[in-house]
């Protein structure tokens, strides 16, 4: 019995572990996943906008996704957070602000309550499934390692890249262009020819590994203030613009990346 007894003693004074510790994580592991809930918010928010008729307000949201979008995946890596949960969440939100909220938009300034009202949610759909489908596969190529040429490209036109491609015809709508929507079927068919470039095999450039030379910082610092001041007081003549120069730039992305294949071959 005097053994039972101390054995017992014994068991009350050894500290016990918790069942459940309370677990913390660093404030600086939940900023990029903030950014982008911040960017599901500007889509959301865009889509209000195109129902209420407020077009403008509608296209500066989705731009400000798209700068979030690009924020939060180079604020991870600074930080050093890159999670598999912020790559699905990131995901998600691609495929909401980037798929949905620009056809939506499209629909509701150039279709809605139209004789074309059919062909435009036609469009809307396409434009949705094959941001879907873009993204489906970049996801999957990520577990498979690029080959040496392949990393400075993106295969098929990235989901922001096709958000605001999209958006051209808003675009040319707000400096001018006030007829364009009398043209709708042209606009549905440029809108599912944009949206299969996304599912396409064109490689297309990707900054991601870009280099320049230290002694073009200065032309590229003067390059972007002109960016920015242009945005600010054009930003539909800029987009249109920056939209024309992504499309001349698939033929030679194309091609570099045709004679870098067979180089390496």
């Amino acid at each position: 019995m005097a053994d039972i007894k101390t054995d017992k003693s014994e068991q009350k004074n050894t500290p016990v572990a918790p069942l459940a510790q309370e677990r913390r994580i660093k404030l600086r592991h939940i900023v990029p996943s903030l950014v982008t809930v911040f960017a599901i918010c500007a889509g959301l928010t865009s889509l209000r906008m195109s129902i209420e008729g407020n077009i403008p307000a509608a296209l500066y949201l989705i731009m400000l996704a798209v700068f979030l979008d690009a924020a939060d995946g180079k604020i991870a890596r600074y930080l050093d957070t890159a999670s598999p949960f912020g790559a699905e969440l990131d995901t998600l939100a691609d495929f909401f602000n980037f798929g949905i909220a620009p056809g939506l938009l499209i629909y509701n300034a150039f279709y809605h309550a139209s004789e074309y009202q059919n062909l435009g949610w036609l469009s809307c759909l396409v434009l949705a499934i094959c941001c879907a489908l873009r993204l489906a596969r970049f996801n999957v190529g990520l577990s498979v390692p690029p080959k040496a040429g392949q990393r400075d490209y993106f295969t098929g036109v990235p989901a922001p890249a096709l958000a605001s491609l999209a958006l051209m015809p808003v675009f040319l709508s707000l400096v001018g262009w006030s007829n364009l929507g009398t043209h709708s079927h042209i606009i549905a068919v440029y809108e599912i020819a944009i949206a299969l470039l996304a599912v396409s095999m064109i490689p297309t450039f990707s900054i991601k590994h870009a280099s320049v030379s230290r002694n073009h910082l200065p032309m590229i610092a003067i390059g972007s203030a002109i960016v920015v001041i242009c945005l600010m007081v054009y930003p539909w003549h800029t987009f249109i613009f920056a939209n024309l120069m992504y499309l001349g730039s698939l033929p030679v992305s194309y091609m570099r990346e045709r004679e870098s294949r067979l180089a390496e071959s």
